[in-house]
Parts: structure tokens; sequence; C-alpha cells
């Protein structure tokens, strides 16, 4: 991400001028200027040959270009009577074997408290896999069954981060009219099999948790971005991301960015990438071992996958416009996940 602008001089300018148009103080842009260009156009006093001078990102005649920082240049969530509807595109990828989902869903902020905000996500659409709409009885058995999870709640914290599922004990309540729906048009040993899976999980809270902690959507949208990215506009943190079938989530080490300034769609532009940085290896994933099976002092760090996000804010409301987010880890072939979300 770019770090710094560049001010093409016009005739009679002057160091003075120029930093005054950016309410800058002379010497720090000079300073600023010279540890950027290349050593022909350093300014030792004043300006000489110098066709263009570097200046600060956040150096700007038009001062609503700037993003409204917190303390720390934090971004700030305040999602409160906020309501989107998003569509949403995922793809999974396994050697050459490739699905990919299409659907829309609602997110309405509900509440705040105890440091919490609460969320009501609803599927407003049909689901569509691979361009077409389901009609595999197994795919129409899994959309239709899975009604009984909508509307769902869950809490996020101050972050933005997903915290859990709020509203557990109702799947159990609306079993029997989705079932109901669901003998309407099927019938046989199949459907009885499968609606007897579904009430098992229903009947075991933590497994339906589990299950909705590894929703591609709620984890991309609420991945946690607002953060303080201090002076530089930028942190490491580690991630995780349930690209694998595991108890633990594999571990990646990643480098966000925030651009201070706007685009020209009054988006906020958020970067990030970073590799796998997990003590497991590449059979330890497959076998699906939540920890290393090798005890090393100084372990040598598995970094075959790679983490890439590509987020786009509101510039005013600082909530999600467009998010892209893409995981990958190598298992007996490489596997890739990608999640696209667009405000519709």
């Amino acid at each position: 991400m770019q770090k710094y602008n560049k001010h093409i001089i016009q005739k009679d300018e002057t160091l003075k001028t120029i930093a005054a148009l950016y309410h800058l103080d002379t010497d720090a842009l000079k300073l600023f200027h010279n540890n950027l260009c290349p050593v022909k156009d350093m300014i030792l006093i004043e300006l000489t040959v110098q066709k263009e001078i570097f200046i600060p990102r956040t150096a700007v005649a038009d001062k609503n270009l700037l993003v409204k920082f917190g303390r720390g240049n934090s971004l700030i969530f305040q999602p409160s009577h906020s309501s989107y509807k998003y569509g949403v595109i995922i793809n999974m990828e396994t050697g050459d074997h490739h699905n990919e989902l299409k659907y829309e869903v609602s997110v309405r902020w509900v509440k705040h408290e105890n440091n919490l905000h609460f969320f009501e996500i609803d599927r407003i659409s049909n689901l569509y896999l691979n361009e077409e709409e389901i009609n595999e009885i197994a795919d129409m058995l899994a959309f239709k069954t899975s009604k009984v999870l909508y509307p769902l709640q869950i809490s996020v914290n101050e972050q933005g981060k997903f915290n859990g599922v709020e509203n557990l004990s109702v799947f159990k309540e609306r079993w029997p009219a989705v079932k109901d729906e669901v003998y309407k048009e099927f019938d046989g040993e199949i459907v009885d099999e499968y609606c007897q899976k579904i009430e098992q999980i229903i009947e075991e809270p933590d497994t339906i948790d589990l299950y909705l902690k590894n929703d591609y959507l709620i984890r991309t949208l609420f991945l946690g971005i607002y953060q303080s990215f201090g002076s530089a506009f930028e942190i490491e943190r580690a991630e995780t991301f349930p690209i694998v079938n595991n108890p633990i989530e594999p571990h990646y080490k990643i480098q966000i960015e925030v651009d201070p300034l706007k685009n020209e769609y009054d988006l906020v532009n958020i970067e990030g990438k970073g590799k796998l940085y997990d003590e497991r290896t590449t059979h330890d994933f497959i076998s699906r071992s939540p920890f290393s099976l090798i005890i090393e002092e100084n372990p040598i760090m598995n970094e075959n996958g790679d983490f890439r996000i590509q987020y786009y804010l509101n510039g005013k409301t600082l909530l999600p416009e467009s998010l892209y987010l893409e995981c990958s880890i190598m298992l007996k072939e490489k596997k890739k996940i990608s999640v696209a979300i667009a405000a519709v």
C-alpha cells in the first residue's frame, strides 16, 4: 500500500509555501522527502532542480479525504442501527476440484450489551451451486433443513470479531415446522436418516455452536479488523480460519494495512496478507491432529499456506461495503477457500 503522495512543483512555489499548503513543518517536509528521493533530488536548503516532492500520505489539502481514526489510529466499530443486505460467493478448491456457492443474506444490528454487539443474520435467497439452483436431493435436504438456523443471532466484540451464537435454544423450537416442510416435498429412508441426524445435532448445542463457528460468511464479515493501526497504519497479528476440519484451526501470521486516505469512491481500503505459521506439519493436518505430533524446543514452522484479505469500508460509517478473504493450506493437494461479500 502506498506510504506517500507526490506534489508536482509549480512555478514560483517554495519549500515553505508547499509545507504551508499541506499544514506541515518545513524541516519535517524536507526530511520526509530526503528519506525517499534519489540523492540527486535531495533538498539541502531550498528547492533547486526538483520537479516533484514526496509528502506524507496524510498530508492533503482536502481534509475530508482523511479516514477518521480513534486513538492510536484505531478504526472505530459503531454498527448501531445498521442494516445491510449482502451477496455472498464462496469458492472451495481442492486440487482440480472446484465448487462455488452463491446466496444472499441480511445482517441487522440488534443491540449493544455487556461490551458486545448483537446481530441477526437471515438468509434471503435460494442457494446456487456452480451457477445453478441446487436440485440434487442431498443438496436440497441440506438447504431445507438449514432453515432451522435462521434467523441466526450472534454476538461480536468491540473489535468487530465474532464471539458466539446467541440463540442456540430456539433451534429445537423451530425444528418441527422445518421438518414438516421437508416431508411435504420429500419422503423415503434417506429423508428419515437425514432428519434423525439433524435432531441429534439439535440436541447437542455445543455441536451446533462449533458448526456455526466454521461459517465462512460469519468469519469473514466479523474478522475483527477494528484495531489500533499505530503511526505506520499497519499491524501484524495472528489469525486462524476454519479451512480444515480440526478442533484447533490453522494459525496464520498476517500483516494488515489501512490506507489513511479514502479512495475516489469514499471507501476505506484495508489490505492484509500472510503465511501459515503453525507447528503442525502437513501430515498432522491430514490426520486431523489438534497439535504437533513432534515435540521440539525450536520447531520448524509450517508455512505451506497463504492468507489474504481486501476489505472496503464505507468512508462515513466504517462498516463493510465489500470484503474478500482468501485462505489456503497444503494437504495431499492444495486446498483454498475464497469468500467474496458485497453489499447489494
